[in-house]
C-alpha cells in the first residue's frame, strides 16, 4: 500500500464508522433496528446516489479489495458469534411447537420462492436454473435471530412464552437455512477445478461435532475456573479464522466454518468465559467490522436504474416473501392452538431478515446464483421485512404484557420454559452488543 491508498482507507473508515453510527441511532429513534440506518448507509454511500460519486470519491477502486477484506472478516466474526450463542436448549424448551413453526414457515416460502425463481428466470436468471431456484427458496425462509432477538429484548419479551417460542423457532430456522445453502453450495460447483474437496466437507463436519466438541468440554469440565486469558482468546479467534479457512478451501463459504466453531464450543460451565468473548469480539466488530460489510454491500446496490417492470419484480418479490413466511408460521401457530394475534406477531417476527439475509444475498452475489439487478431487489426486501416486524407488533400486540401465550396441550413444561427463557434472555441480551441491532 502507497501513502495515497493508507490515507484514503484510513478517511474511509472514519466516513463509515460514524456514518452508521448517526443513521443507526436516527433509525432507533424512529423505533427500528440499527440495522436499518446502517444498511441504508451503505446504500446512500453506493451508486444508487449521484451515480456513485460519493463512493468513488470517499473509497477509490485501489482499496475496495481491502475493505472486501475486512468485511469478510466481520462477517466471519458475526456468524461465529450466532454459533457461540445458538443453544439447544432454546429447542428443548419449546417442544414440538417450535420445531413444527419453523417448518411450516420454511417449507411454504421455499416453495414459493422456486416458483418465483421460474418466473423471473428470463430477466434475472444465472447460468445454472437449479442453484438459482434453490438459493431464492433460501432467500426468501430465512430469518434473522440477533434481529429477531434485539426487537423482543426492546419490547422486554424474552421472558414471555411468545418470545421463547419466536427466539426457539429462529433459532431452528438459522440451523436449517444454512444447513441448505451450504448443500446447494456443494452441489453447484462452487470450488472449480478442486470440486472433490467438498467430499472433505462431511469428515470435517462429522471430526468438529464428535472429536474436537468432547475434547474441548473435557477440556472446560477440568478447568471450572477457566478465564479468558490472552493465551485462550488468541487460541479462540486462530480457530474460528482456521475453521473458516477450512470450509472455504473444501468449497464451501467461510461463513460455514466460521458458525461451526462458535457451535461447537462448549456450553456448559462456561457461561462467563463466552459472555467476555462475546464482549471482545461482538464491540469491534460492530463498531467497524460490520459496518464496513454494510458498505461493501451497499456499494453493489444500484437502484438509479430501477424502472416499471422492476418494481413489478419487487412487489412480487415482497408478495412472496412476506406472505409466504406469514402464511406459514400463521397457520402452523394456529394448528398449535395459538390465539389469532400471537399467531400473527409471531408469524411477523419470522419475517425479519435483517444482516443474515444480507450475508446470504452476498453469498448467492459472490457465487454467482445472483445478478446485479436482482441483488439490489432483494436487498431492498430485506430491508422492509425488517423494518416492517416494529410497527406491526405494536399494532398487533401493544404493549407487552407477559402472557401473549397461554399453555397448549404441546406447550413445555413449566421447567423447560423458565429455563428457556433464561436462555432467550441471555441470548438476545448478548446478540444486542455483538451486532448493534443488526
Amino acid at each position: 500500500m502507497n501513502t495515497h491508498q493508507t490515507t484514503s482507507l484510513l478517511l474511509g473508515l472514519a466516513a463509515i464508522v460514524i456514518l452508521a453510527r448517526v443513521l443507526g441511532a436516527l433509525a432507533r429513534r424512529l423505533g427500528q433496528p440499527a440495522v436499518i440506518g446502517e444498511v441504508l448507509a451503505g446504500i446512500a454511500l453506493g451508486p444508487t446516489l449521484f451515480h456513485g460519486a460519493i463512493s468513488d470519491a470517499l473509497f477509490p477502486v485501489s482499496i475496495r479489495p481491502l475493505l472486501g477484506a475486512l468485511a469478510a472478516v466481520g462477517v466471519a466474526v458475526f456468524m461465529f458469534i450466532v454459533g457461540l450463542e445458538w443453544d439447544a436448549k432454546l429447542i428443548r424448551g419449546s417442544g414440538s411447537l417450535a420445531a413444527g413453526i419453523s417448518f411450516s414457515s420454511i417449507v411454504l416460502p421455499f416453495g414459493l420462492g422456486m416458483v418465483l425463481a421460474l418466473y423471473l428466470m428470463d430477466e434475472y436468471g444465472t447460468g445454472d436454473q437449479t442453484a438459482f431456484m434453490l438459493f431464492m427458496g433460501i432467500a426468501m425462509s430465512i430469518t434473522a435471530f440477533p434481529v429477531l432477538a434485539r426487537i423482543l429484548t426492546d419490547r422486554k419479551m424474552t421472558r414471555t412464552p411468545l418470545g421463547v417460542v419466536a427466539l426457539a423457532c429462529a433459532s431452528i430456522d438459522d440451523v436449517l437455512a444454512w444447513s441448505v445453502l451450504a448443500a446447494v453450495v456443494a452441489i453447484s460447483g462452487s470450488a472449480g477445478a478442486d470440486t472433490w474437496r467438498i467430499l472433505l466437507a462431511i469428515p470435517y463436519l462429522l471430526g468438529m461435532l464428535f472429536v474436537l466438541r468432547p475434547l474441548l468440554q473435557r477440556y472446560a469440565a477440568r478447568r471450572p475456573e477457566l478465564r479468558l486469558t490472552p493465551t485462550v482468546f488468541a487460541c479462540i479467534v486462530a480457530g474460528l479464522l482456521l475453521s473458516a479457512a477450512a470450509t472455504e478451501w473444501v468449497g464451501l463459504h467461510y461463513i460455514f466454518g466460521a458458525f461451526l466453531f462458535g457451535v461447537v464450543l462448549p456450553r456448559t460451565g462456561t457461561e462467563q468465559l463466552r459472555s467476555k468473548v462475546h464482549e471482545r469480539l461482538g464491540e469491534m466488530n460492530g463498531t467497524l467490522l460490520l459496518p464496513v460489510f454494510f458498505l461493501v454491500a451497499g456499494l453493489k446496490v444500484d437502484l438509479s436504474g430501477l424502472n416499471m417492470d422492476g418494481l413489478g419484480a419487487l412487489a412480487l418479490i415482497l408478495l412472496v416473501a412476506v406472505g409466504g413466511k406469514f402464511i406459514g408460521a400463521f397457520v402452523a401457530a394456529r394448528l398449535n392452538r395459538m390465539p389469532v394475534r400471537q399467531s400473527a406477531a409471531l408469524a411477523t417476527l419470522m419475517n425479519t431478515r435483517g444482516l443474515t439475509e444480507l450475508i446470504v444475498l452476498n453469498v448467492g452475489l459472490q457465487l454467482g446464483f445472483l445478478d446485479q439487478g436482482l441483488y439490489s431487489l432483494m436487498v431492498v426486501m430485506a430491508v422492509v421485512t425488517t423494518a416492517m416486524a416494529g410497527p406491526l407488533l405494536s399494532w398487533l400486540l401493544g404493549r407487552p404484557t407477559g402472557t401473549d401465550l397461554p399453555k397448549t396441550t404441546e406447550a413445555p413444561e413449566a421447567s423447560e420454559a423458565s429455563e428457556a427463557s433464561e436462555v432467550s434472555e441471555r441470548t438476545a441480551g448478548m446478540v444486542r452488543t455483538s451486532v448493534k441491532a443488526g
